[in-house]
């Protein structure tokens, strides 16, 4: 544990040590580069800021909040979710052949839906830990498999009777904000408890960041594993079910993008690659950071096929400023 020591402040000073005061923080750099760009856009275009353009902002940065969340899940044990994607689309069938087929209440798809995440995790963690694999070996499996019950339950055609009030939370909204924003802030809140308060969260750190340390202080590493992509497979599914709110269909399709969404959010957000770190504050900033990509490129009138160059330039961006402010700050990151 870093220990500070006191040292008296020298004349002019003030300025270096409120940017090394700054720097210190690891979601730094994301957070500097969400406010510029957001900037940048508001000077652009006359258009940005309107209420119609700001909530659909902000309801696409809270769908891709909780896709980066259930790879950073993953990620902070040690491992990955390859099947994520996937993992979401079977939760969109689940639900949609609950309530196009099937006729059954919105609730009773919810709970479906997010069963399925769950076991889909739960077989993820199973395999990785029985057979001893690489989690990017597994996932990489599973999501075949899992994108193959997709397409065969689906017959790739969407699901498009969705009772009006399973569409209430992803396309309404209160004082001008939608509900989909409220509930990405809970979700927020839940998770820095979680990782700074509970003896989970720090556990789940701990076997991230030193699984054979983790193991011998006591901590159960496989339970830790095991929760981690149940999790995963839970926020992947709360994803499929939130885009099919926002939608009104549930399409087959839904998720086979998810899987870049997820890595740039999660790391970019500041959820360390190798375990053990992970900023709830970090992914909402490059949640927003993406969604401001894309969407201000639109309002800027700049050609829709340089996107994935300027998400690329920006995600650049970041990762240099995060080398910056470690070696400034002395964090090493």
């Amino acid at each position: 544990m870093k220990v500070d020591t006191y040292q008296e402040a020298k004349p002019g000073s003030t300025k270096k040590s409120f940017w090394g005061s700054l720097l210190k923080h690891k979601d730094a750099s994301v957070v500097l580069a969400t406010i510029i760009l957001f900037i940048i856009f508001t000077i652009g275009s006359s258009s940005f800021l309107t209420s119609y353009n700001m909530f659909n902002i902000f309801r696409s940065t809270s769908l891709y909040f909780f896709i980066g969340l259930g790879q950073a899940i993953a990620i902070i044990v040690g491992g990955m979710n390859i099947s994520l994607g996937a993992i979401g689309g079977l939760s969109v069938v689940g639900a949609g052949l609950m309530m196009h087929t099937l006729g059954l209440s919105p609730w009773m798809a919810i709970i479906f839906s997010l069963i399925l995440g769950g076991i889909a995790g739960l077989t993820n963690a199973i395999l990785i830990l029985k057979l001893k694999l690489n989690s990017f070996i597994v996932t990489l499996a599973t999501s075949f498999v899992f994108t193959g019950l997709v397409m065969g339950v689906s017959k790739g055609y969407p699901y498009t009777d969705i009772p009006a009030s399973f569409t209430f939370i992803g396309r309404q909204g209160l004082l001008g904000i939608p509900y989909l924003f409220y509930l990405m802030l809970l979700a927020l809140i839940i998770l820095w408890f979680v990782f700074k308060y509970t003896v989970t969260g720090r556990q789940l750190l701990a076997t991230g960041g030193n699984i054979d340390a983790a193991r011998m202080s006591g901590i159960k590493t496989n339970l830790m594993i095991v929760l981690a992509n149940v999790l995963s497979g839970l926020f992947a599914a709360t994803a499929g079910l939130l885009w099919v709110s926002r939608m009104g269909s549930a399409t087959p399709a839904t998720g086979s993008d998810w899987l870049i969404i997820s890595f740039a959010v999660a790391v970019i957000g500041g959820t360390a690659l190798g375990g053990g770190a992970i900023s709830a504050i970090g992914l909402l900033a490059s949640s927003l950071m993406i969604v401001l990509i894309k969407n201000g490129l639109i309002m800027l009138d700049v050609n829709v096929y340089y996107e994935q160059t300027f998400l690329g330039l920006i995600i650049l961006f970041a990762v240099a400023f995060e080398s910056i402010r470690s070696k400034y700050s002395g964090s090493g990151g």
